[in-house]
Parts: structure tokens; C-alpha cells; sequence
């Protein structure tokens, strides 16, 4: 037996605004960046599900499209998120900030830690590309970029490993503050 599943085109800018003015908790948003790697896609779905978060925001372009691989790794959470998917970040990121939520970026060449910055008030986490990370007009519009720190020689994380790691720090300021 062969079957081909076609999935729904994934709700676009306006239904996330209209999302995130209607959530009655304190709000968490996941965007990416641009991640092209399925398996990093998948990866980053399963710790923003794991994690707690209210949605995902990818970018139509540039992203790894929504497929079996990335369902698979993301061990079904995919089935269990809220994605959201927007042709202009830089657009979508000032429109949540005009609702009140805070964007974090994550970038490792800054020198602010995530773990000394407020994560309790709403927040979107923005996370950057394999490889070069958040481009530069992402970062521009952030309202904040942050690292996280590391001991070891290795100049960066896997993204779906920082991305659980910034998401459950958001968890852990929230559920201790």
C-alpha cells in the first residue's frame, strides 16, 4: 500500500497575531531561522513541544520544508504544535513585540548569558541557521541577543541542542520565579 499525505499549507502572519492576542498564559514562541536540515527541524519541534511552547514561527523560505523526515524526528510533536509559517521574520518579529513579547536571539558571539536575562515576562526565542547562525537583520531586530555560555573548545551547538537548552532555561526562570 502507497499513500501520499498532503499536509495543509501552514497558517501564515495574520493568524499568528491573532494567536498570540488570544493565548491567557504568559506567552513562549519558538522561531527558527532558516533551519535547513530536516533532522535539526524535527529536533527543534520536539524540544518546543517537550519544552512547553505556544507555537513555532518558521520562515517560508529558506527553511526545510515540513516532510516525513522532519515528522519523524520530531517524534510526533509535529502533530502536537502550533506552526506558524511567514514569508518576512523581520515583519513577524516586530508584530510580536507590538504585542508586548520580548525577542531573544540567540548568538554566540555576544557576551550577555541567557542565564542572566528575565525569560519570565512573554517571550519569543529566535534561533539562528546551521552554521551562520542569525542573520543580521534578525539580530538588528531582536531586542536582545544572548549566549549560551561554554566551558569546552567547540566554537558552537548543534542548533536543536541550543534550542532545548534556551528553551527549558525559559522554563526553568518561569517555574522558579
Amino acid at each position: 500500500i502507497v499513500a501520499e499525505v498532503i499536509l495543509p499549507p501552514l497558517p501564515g502572519h495574520d493568524r499568528l497575531v491573532d494567536f498570540v492576542t488570544k493565548l491567557s498564559s504568559i506567552p513562549l514562541i519558538l522561531i527558527l531561522d532558516s533551519i535547513q536540515d530536516p533532522r535539526n527541524l524535527g529536533a527543534c519541534l520536539r524540544s518546543a513541544n517537550a519544552a512547553g511552547v505556544d507555537c513555532v514561527v518558521v520562515n517560508k523560505d529558506g527553511s526545510a520544508p515540513i516532510n516525513a523526515v522532519v515528522h519523524k524526528t520530531s517524534a510526533g510533536a509535529l502533530n502536537k504544535l502550533k506552526i506558524f509559517q511567514v514569508t518576512n521574520l523581520v515583519r513577524t518579529i516586530k508584530s510580536l513585540q507590538a504585542q508586548e513579547l520580548w525577542v531573544i536571539g540567540l548568538d554566540g558571539n555576544v557576551k550577555t548569558s541567557i542565564y542572566g536575562i528575565n525569560l519570565c515576562d512573554p517571550t519569543a526565542i529566535v534561533m539562528g541557521t546551521e552554521g551562520k547562525g542569525l542573520r543580521l537583520l534578525i539580530k538588528k531586530t531582536c531586542d536582545q541577543l544572548a549566549k549560551i555560555p561554554m566551558i569546552g573548545k567547540v566554537e558552537s551547538l548543534n542548533v536543536s541542542v541550543a534550542t532545548g537548552i534556551a528553551l527549558f532555561e525559559v522554563r526553568r526562570q518561569r517555574q522558579s520565579g
